[in-house]
């Protein structure tokens, strides 16, 4: 994936890691459709903004239309709930389940007939590989995102598309402002995640956390968990 002249879609980006993604991707050399559900809170200089919900395939598939030419698709808009998926809110697990998972399906729906010879890069977490108690609805909805990510590869691949994961912990950014362990520059996530687009890999581990999650995965689940206990 050659970034500099690539024409590039970043979804939910008028905050947090899209913000970044859109600016990093014109300071190397993309045309930037900066896409938001509301679009007047994107203030990026240089980006073309989009109206855009993921949830909504009306607003879908008029960005579609709207950005024709796009290359490298960006799926980074999501949502976190804070919703247990015994006993909390149904409505707000399937918010989860809408925006991280079918949001990104119907994106990738919409785009992936342009993009043969591009790339697609979905946003995803650390807890596609672990749940955590009070947000387990999101940890399910990013693990099924997770999958989709490795299911839409191989059926992309005939069109030599690139299909590539970021997972990544904490990141500073507004979504984890309640959460006071460590957390990672978002500026560091973006540019390790398009470099390795540009060495054309299918999985990005972002931070050491995700890295700590994805070797545990091998071991009993049981030692993995008291330890974040």
């Amino acid at each position: 994936m050659q970034i500099d002249g690539a024409v590039a879609l970043v979804t939910g980006a008028n905050r947090g890691l899209g913000r970044h993604f859109a600016s990093q991707l014109l300071e190397r050399g993309a045309t930037v459709y900066a896409a938001a559900r509301r679009p007047e809170l994107v203030d990026i200089p240089g980006a073309r903004v989009l109206r855009l919900d993921i949830t909504d395939p009306a607003s879908v598939s008029a960005a579609a239309d709207a950005a024709p030419d796009v290359t490298l698709l960006v799926n980074n808009a999501g949502i976190d709930t804070v919703t247990n998926l015994v006993t909390g809110d149904l409505a707000a697990i399937r918010r989860d389940m809408d925006t991280n998972f079918w949001g990104t399906l119907n994106m990738i729906r919409a785009f992936a007939p342009r993009l043969g010879g591009g790339a697609i890069l979905n946003v995803l977490s650390a807890m596609s590989w672990f749940n955590y108690e009070g947000r387990t609805a999101y940890g399910a909805a990013k693990a099924a995102a997770w999958n989709l990510t490795n299911g839409v590869r191989l059926e992309l691949a005939a069109q030599k598309t690139l299909v590539t994961a970021l997972h990544v912990g904490a990141a500073d950014t507004d979504m984890s402002r309640d959460y006071h362990g460590p957390k990672v520059d978002p500026a560091t996530v973006v540019r390790a995640a398009l470099d390795g687009l540009e060495r054309d890999l299918v999985e990005v581990v972002a931070d050491d956390w995700s890295a700590t999650v994805k070797a545990s995965l091998a071991d009993d689940p049981r030692a993995f968990y008291a330890d974040v206990a």
